[in-house]
């Protein structure tokens, strides 16, 4: 096996006889990207759509949503030439800029998915827990500038990736290789590896994990003091947001444990073959499955949230802006009559009760 990093394969000593690449591989990894691409391509644009069209950024959730949706297409884009990278046996026909660029595309996407998740979280959690004192804080602006700051963190954080790759030709290899030189920058390897590890899994979910166990106690202890329309929209929000997270770290956990073992490889923790095999093995199909998380997002909401989907319906059916205007203001005429029906048999009940107590009071 190479001495190369890539996105198909990491560097793993060269003392073993690694059969990590085989031609299975190299037209099933491309197929799954395949699909990714079109099936993320195709539902990340219809909720950027819905959002912009009829949900409107009013919200705060809606904001990280509609980020989160642009972030995983501007991943997505890159899909193609990793599809192609594998299907031509590991060769890179594309360039040292768009190699850079697809590395550390890569790895920003990663940050931003995982980051967007957390400033949902924490926005529930406020909303929920702290109602009150976080209101001056949970505005769009403060959304806003939450999603400049997440995109600028992440791409800093994706930078070492992108400029430490580039195409190297190998010896007795006839292939044009994506990837680090990891003789020469295994200490580069071992902290990039920590740090996505650390920032871009570990430390993130702690802060979920901790935000939603503090909501769900919330909840239990409010349950019965909500209003039954307002518990529904909160619920519903969160099991969007649960499904979400859940998503995430199915996709994301068996790459970050196999990621973990590739590193114990190359600090030469583990040297058995069998076990390096496994890992040369197993890496690409969870590549294939953490990239999967860049289009599970859209079938989750749809799935999940009733609110989306209805709008999604709306957009499929090319509804107009004065169909739906129209379907607004005939809601609220509705609501007016309901109301005001209400009011009527609740005075005329008033009337009633008056007129059997004055009948009765000389009988008293």
């Amino acid at each position: 096996m190479q001495n190369l990093t890539s996105e198909s394969n990491e560097a793993l000593p060269l003392m073993c006889n690694m059969t990590g690449s085989h031609k299975f591989i190299f037209t099933f990894v491309p197929v799954v990207y395949a699909c990714n691409f079109v099936i993320g391509m195709v539902g990340n644009s219809m909720v950027v759509a819905v959002i912009y069209r009829y949900m409107k950024l009013k919200t705060v959730a809606n904001v990280f949503v509609l980020n989160l949706a642009v972030s995983d297409l501007t991943f997505l884009i890159t899909l193609p030439m990793w599809a192609t990278f594998t299907a031509l046996g590991y060769h890179w026909p594309f360039g040292s800029f768009l190699c850079k660029a697809s590395a550390g595309m890569a790895i920003f996407n990663l940050y931003t998915s995982i980051f967007f998740l957390t400033a949902l979280s924490v926005d529930r959690y406020l909303a929920i827990v702290h109602p009150m004192g976080s209101r001056r804080r949970r505005t769009l602006l403060y959304a806003r500038i939450t999603c400049v700051l997440v995109w600028v963190f992440a791409l800093v954080l994706s930078l070492p990736t992108a400029l430490s790759r580039d195409i190297y030709k190998v010896k007795d290899h006839p292939s044009t290789l994506c990837g680090i030189w990891s003789n020469k920058q295994i200490h580069l390897l071992v902290s990039l590896s920590i740090l996505k590890s650390v920032l871009g899994f570990i430390v993130p979910f702690l802060i979920i994990i901790t935000c939603d166990c503090l909501m769900g106690c919330a909840l239990l202890k409010a349950k019965g003091l909500l209003r039954k329309s307002v518990r529904s929209r909160e619920d519903e929000t969160l099991h969007m947001l649960a499904a979400a997270v859940l998503a995430f770290f199915i996709c994301w956990a068996p790459h970050q444990v196999f990621h973990f073992m590739e590193l114990l490889a190359m600090l030469e923790v583990v040297k058995d073959c069998r076990i390096l095999d496994i890992i040369d093995t197993a890496m690409p199909f969870s590549i294939c499955l953490a990239y999967f998380n860049s289009c599970v997002n859209p079938i989750l909401y749809s799935f999940v949230g009733r609110n989306f989907r209805k709008n999604l319906f709306r957009l499929l059916h090319c509804e107009s802006n004065s169909v739906v205007r129209n379907s607004s203001i005939s809601t609220k005429m509705t609501a007016f009559s309901t109301r005001a029906s209400e009011v009527l048999r609740l005075s005329s009940k008033k009337n009633s009760e008056f007129r059997v107590n004055t009948v009765e009071e000389p009988k008293a």
